[in-house]
């Protein structure tokens, strides 16, 4: 679709650097690849990660990941991409066990679970976080990487916990040419729980420790639950709720009330992790349909978790029963209230294209980028566009003006944001370096591992990598999500949404952590250089508009990349999204042949300069002549005939500026 606003400029000398260093650590794995694991020097390595993690908390860079300093301007991390590979689809109890002896290099123990425990401090960086781990059999120590996506819910996965058991691990070599478990999916990385990690060691304090675990009653984990929950240890409180579920569960005995109070409080924790599906889940099984009124304010306040998911999810007509049903029990509930009104008015949004827009622009802050506000696409339907893959097409008749579709963003990570990160890429499968959001990548992955009703409409957008296709897969209670196919899917249709008109947005963002975001049906829209709707971003909110009448059945198109230079254009559109347009203007532009091209290019920048230099109101006679004087100029570059109902784009600029200085 269309890129992010970012441009970074390499000399040759950083390329070069970039990408031998890069391109170089691929060589090396393809001739290791199948050699037996040297095992290396434990305490050498135990040394080695504890310098480091005492130099990630100085917050020093690692040399090369390209690690840098947490919000250094012009600073950018850098890995390689284009050897993708799957994610594990197996259960665990499906996979044979394995050791660290049999581990070989550059390659991906298919059918394997290693389990490891964690031996050292984590060193945190910006786009990975390391640590070493041992197996249970032995001492034998291996250094365990987990690449960008190392975060779940603002916690670092390998602090999380101790024991890990590694699906279909992948050893291969870092960066820094050292031996390496490498994590890249998430899901192929699980954690033990207590009751695993402790149960597995030899230790007697350990087995005692382990034992009263297995003693505790459902009740006891409730309680710890909401210790957990007071102290905001969100991901500890979901941990407990869900082991007195499944105490529950076995030893069903008739305890319904407690079922209840853990299913309420999950989804509680639930909404604040924004994990909306398992919390509409738990609040709908937290129901009890009893008459008291007990139960009465109990089942209120589950109906109203339940809506609240549903909004979350943009499913507002569900979301409107729900609340509804609330009200019925509990009438005086002035947030439930609320959110039926605003639900309500959602729906209207869907169904007739009216926003409230001077409201919605006047709410944005910093500290609120994101609108609340549904997406409108009546008038449009995806459909097969000769040549292009799938595009998006008119339903009907839409007038010059008119709002062709209003898109809510499926997510959106600001340059403002910590979670904001921009990195440059070594593309194998071309040879080219890019700059894609990583920081979006990560939050788009976190938010379909939460949320799994999500996955289908995003892993159905196009992407040089299929991967496992839309399909849902779940394993081992977690979906599956294969995180370069999530790459190819943002690289190929992240757009930035534009500034939000804030000092202080513009004083945090620069190239490091430029904003960027994700909208599903605008992804579906084709490039053209003369296009029929352009678009602009009300913060999340995208709103698509036509430049002039388009028909039912046409296909909406906007630009990619407005630039007037044909060979900047041309190569944008090839480096970015991979393709050479063929339309009027670019055929017109192409037999033009490059020194006309040159020439107009700096007619064009002349005309550019005077525009710069001179404000239109109360411009000197001098100023508008030589702005006529250019015009003509840049005209003269022009075959009338070839150019023949197609747009003089050199001349936007000075054009306008021409009208507005003569307007008197």
């Amino acid at each position: 679709m269309t890129s992010v606003n970012t441009t970074v400029f390499l000399t040759p000398e950083e390329d070069a650097h970039v990408r031998n260093t890069l391109k170089g650590r691929l060589q090396k794995c393809q001739k290791l690849a199948g050699q037996p694991r040297e095992p290396g020097d434990p305490i050498a390595r135990l040394q080695q990660v504890t310098g480091a993690s005492l130099m990630a908390d100085m917050n020093f860079a690692a040399e090369l990941g390209l690690e840098a300093p947490k919000r250094q301007r012009d600073a950018m991390v850098a890995f390689a991409v284009g050897h993708p590979y799957p994610p594990c689809i197996a259960s665990i109890e499906d996979l044979q066990p394995m050791e660290l002896s049999e581990l070989r290099m550059d390659t991906h123990h298919r059918g394997r679970v290693l389990t490891v425990r964690r031996k050292a401090p984590v060193v945190q960086l910006q786009a990975s976080s390391w640590t070493v781990v041992h197996a249970r059999s032995s001492e034998e120590t291996e250094r365990l990487e987990i690449l960008l996506h190392k975060l779940t819910h603002g916690q670092d996965i390998l602090e999380s916990g101790s024991m890990f058991k590694i699906k279909e691990p992948y050893f291969t070599l870092n960066e820094q040419d050292e031996p390496t478990l490498r994590i890249d999916h998430p899901s192929d990385l699980v954690l033990c729980s207590n009751g695993e990690e402790l149960g597995d060691s030899k230790d007697g304090d350990s087995a005692t420790a382990s034992t009263d675990l297995a003693r505790k009653t459902a009740k006891e984990w409730k309680e710890e639950g909401n210790a957990a929950l007071k102290q905001q240890d969100l991901p500890l409180a979901h941990a407990n709720y869900t082991q007195g579920l499944q105490l529950l569960t076995k030893n069903d005995t008739g305890k319904e009330e407690l079922t209840y109070d853990l299913f309420r409080n999950r989804a509680h924790v639930n909404l604040i992790l924004n994990r909306f599906d398992e919390a509409k889940t738990d609040a709908l099984a937290s129901l009890t349909g009893l008459e008291d009124q007990k139960a009465k304010d109990l089942d209120s306040k589950a109906y109203f978790r339940a809506g609240y998911a549903a909004y979350n999810l943009g499913e507002f007509q569900e979301a409107k029963g729900f609340f509804e049903d609330q009200q019925r029990l509990m009438p005086d509930h002035k947030d439930a209230a609320a959110y039926l009104r605003r639900a309500e008015l959602r729906l209207k949004e869907q169904a007739t294209a009216v926003y409230n827009f001077k409201k919605i622009k006047a709410g944005l802050s910093p500290g609120r980028p994101r609108v609340d506000a549904a997406s409108f696409a009546r008038n449009v339907k995806i459909g097969e566009s000769t040549g292009r893959g799938r595009g998006l097409f008119a339903t009907h008749d839409i007038g010059s003006g008119e709002i062709v579709l209003c898109e809510k963003a499926f997510c959106v990570v600001w340059g403002h944001e910590k979670e904001a990160l921009t990195a440059m890429t070594y593309d194998g499968r071309d040879d080219k370096i890019r700059v894609i959001p990583a920081g979006l990548c990560r939050a788009i992955v976190q938010k379909l591992l939460d949320n799994p009703s999500q996955v289908e409409k995003v892993m159905d957008l196009y992407g040089d990598y299929r991967g496992l296709g839309k399909q849902l897969i779940v394993r081992d209670s977690s979906p599956v999500i294969d995180t370069f196919q999530v790459h190819d899917i943002v690289s190929r249709n992240a757009f930035g949404p534009g500034p939000m008109h804030s000092s202080r947005r513009e004083a945090e963002e620069d190239e490091s952590n430029a904003s960027a975001g994700l909208w599903v049906m605008a992804a579906y829209i084709n490039h053209s250089c003369i296009p029929n709707a352009e678009k602009e971003c009300v913060g999340d909110l995208m709103i698509l508009r036509a430049t002039r009448r388009i028909r039912a059945g046409e296909e909406i198109t906007h630009s990619y990349d407005a630039s007037s230079d044909y060979d900047a254009r041309s190569a944008a559109l090839m480096n970015t999204w991979g393709f050479t347009c063929d339309c009027a203007l670019c055929v017109a532009e192409k037999a033009d042949g490059p020194g006309l091209r040159k020439k107009r290019l700096q007619l064009e920048s002349e005309a550019n300069a005077l525009v710069e230099r001179n404000a239109p109101v109360g411009a000197k006679m001098l100023a508008v002549a030589k702005g006529r004087r250019l015009i003509r100029s840049i005209n003269e570059t022009y075959n009338d005939e070839r150019y023949k109902g197609l747009p003089r784009t050199a001349l936007d600029r000075i054009q306008k500026w021409l009208a507005e200085a003569t307007a008197r």
